[in-house]
């Protein structure tokens, strides 16, 4: 994929349309080219303030039924589902949102809409990592089951060196380490394996800003956990069944505490 491919596919993806192999791919180019990820951000940034800081007005319903009546069937289905009109206007806004609602980026549009929330987001890009490592033949930059090996080599690259635990005792190998970019920041990823399952561990600092509590989710036949620990986030995704994945958590949360108890 070049910058061209990608300009026009990133509105898509920030509105989360594009299919699955294509996210695969424009995730693999952002993580290459400066310019386009800061793109991204950009656009993501500006749908983020426009959901929080936009003011909303009521709506005359002389305005509606006017508008109504001139628009045609496609457009009246569209003023009827535009959620801000029944909470809000003014004659500037309106003009705006019904430019970007009609003719401009849907996911601009989306943020008066209802985005989904934040972490909805870093959910499908945990996914995502899962998926583009398993595609692309990428789930290792460092291969090894030593901890002294692999959790040096994450120094100097990320913002947290995560424990890598070797769990073959339990029967989690440890594979290796790589490096990602998730939810705007680059992480840490270890990789391990259950029989012939691959579990992604994708591992940041914790500022503070995370639920405290452990998480689950599915997603495109996915199970993913996200638990917090030494104030560090560890996302857990694989495609094996919700109690196997929750066994792995268990374990690896409690050799991590012992390694660090340790060291």
């Amino acid at each position: 994929m070049n910058c061209g491919d990608a300009n026009q596919l990133r509105l898509l993806y920030l509105d989360r349309e594009l299919e699955p192999r294509d996210v695969v791919m424009l995730e693999e180019h952002l993580r290459h080219c400066a310019d386009c990820r800061g793109a991204c951000e950009r656009a993501r940034a500006l749908s983020t303030a426009i959901r929080r800081d936009a003011h909303r007005y009521h709506a005359p319903i002389e305005l509606r039924d006017g508008l109504r009546r001139k628009l045609g069937a496609r457009e009246r289905r569209l003023f009827e589902n535009l959620r801000y009109f029944s909470v809000g206007w003014n004659p500037v806004a309106l003009a705006a949102s019904l430019a970007l609602a009609i003719v401009t980026s849907s996911a601009l549009t989306a943020s008066y809409l209802g985005a989904s929330s934040a972490e909805d987001q870093v959910v499908e890009e945990v996914v995502s990592s899962h998926v583009r490592s398993l595609m692309v033949n990428h789930l290792t930059d460092v291969a090894s089951s030593d901890q002294h090996t692999v959790k040096p080599w994450f120094t100097g690259k990320v913002d947290a060196s995560p424990p890598a635990v070797d769990l073959a005792s339990a029967g989690f190998p440890l594979l290796g380490g790589r490096l990602d970019y998730v939810d705007q920041r680059p992480c840490a990823v270890l990789v391990y394996r259950h029989d012939k399952h691959i579990i992604n561990v994708l591992v940041w600092a914790d500022k503070g800003d995370e639920p405290t509590s452990t998480e689950s989710y599915s997603r495109q036949g996915y199970n993913l956990v996200r638990f917090n620990q030494d104030d560090l986030n560890y996302w857990a995704v694989s495609d094996l069944n919700r109690g196997e994945l929750d066994d792995f958590v268990g374990r690896l949360g409690a050799a991590a505490k012992s390694a660090g108890a340790a060291s």
